[in-house]
């Protein structure tokens, strides 16, 4: 008997379904329509001769078949996608100078940044974690080619990537509680900073009283106060470390806005190196951040 050759589109479908948490999403996603799709899981099936599918209510979950047929997915996709880069990047040569805010510092880009230098060996990467203000600092003196940042969606260069939501966060072992009469006590980037501004200004409008109680310029260092205890903050749960959790109605606080992540920086005409980095940002963002 011999053993067929997955469908690489399918698996591609499947896996981005997993990400955006519904087949529906995947197809608007990869542009194809919802039948199309179904059609590509049917084959799927067909090919592993198993039910990848079950009934959950008006949806659809992974079987265990399925669970185990994504976990192979995924390695085989990041073997092609591996292979193909490599085979295009052989031959790219250049410099790229890119900037990132902390929050995807210590997440899925790192991992990014590193397979695109694998598959790029002669591309000489640079690359610099600021404040989002400050990254934009940078590339408008043409010290960055490329920069990913939250909250200057309004830039004529920006790119948009992903809406993601704005939470409250606290220590993880500790219970956050609003006392009548006492301040809430914050801990915060010096300004300018609009997760600063939309935090205080949620505040305001719920007439929570509050005050500053830990000020810093380093995200690290946010996060260390965050977790001693001394106030909390907020932000987007990219890169949250397991010493802190998301807060929210449980606690009292008030709803907060989402923020836009842009890349800035990208002519229409960019240098092959530039424009294959810009390509595997994108898809990793669009692999690693539900739209």
């Amino acid at each position: 008997m011999s053993i067929p050759n997955l469908d690489m589109d399918a698996l591609r479908t499947l896996f981005i379904a997993r990400q955006l948490g519904s087949l529906n999403r995947a197809a608007e996603r990869i542009g194809r329509s919802q039948s199309a799709v179904s059609q590509q899981m049917r084959k799927l099936e067909e090919q592993v001769g198993t039910p990848l599918f079950r009934r959950q209510g008006r949806g659809v979950a992974l079987t265990e078949s399925g669970e185990l047929i994504l976990s192979y997915a995924h390695r085989i996709l990041d073997l092609n996608d591996e292979a193909v880069h490599a085979v295009r990047g052989a031959s790219v040569e250049g410099m790229v100078r890119f900037g990132l805010p902390g929050d995807f510092a210590e997440s899925w880009l790192p991992k990014a940044l590193g397979q695109f230098k694998k598959t790029h060996p002669g591309v000489r990467e640079e690359v610099a974690v600021e404040r989002n203000g400050v990254l934009l600092e940078r590339l408008d003196r043409g010290e960055l080619d490329l920069v990913l940042a939250m909250g200057y969606e309004t830039r004529a260069d920006a790119e948009p990537l992903a809406t993601l939501p704005m939470t409250w966060i606290g220590p993880a072992d500790t219970e956050v509680v609003l006392r009548s009469g006492a301040p809430l006590d914050l801990a915060l980037y010096h300004p300018p900073c609009f997760f600063r501004r939309a935090g205080i200004e949620a505040l305001d409008n719920a007439n929570i009283s509050w005050r500053l109680a830990y000020t810093t310029a380093s995200l690290q260092s946010l996060w260390s106060g965050v977790a001693a205890g001394l106030g909390i903050t907020l932000r987007t749960a990219a890169g949250l470390p397991s010493t802190l959790r998301r807060l929210g109605k449980a606690e009292g606080l008030p709803s907060l806005p989402s923020v836009e992540l842009c890349l800035h920086g990208a002519p229409p005409e960019m240098p092959p190196a530039l424009a294959n980095l810009k390509r595997s940002i994108v898809e990793n963002a669009t692999l690693n951040l539900r739209a």
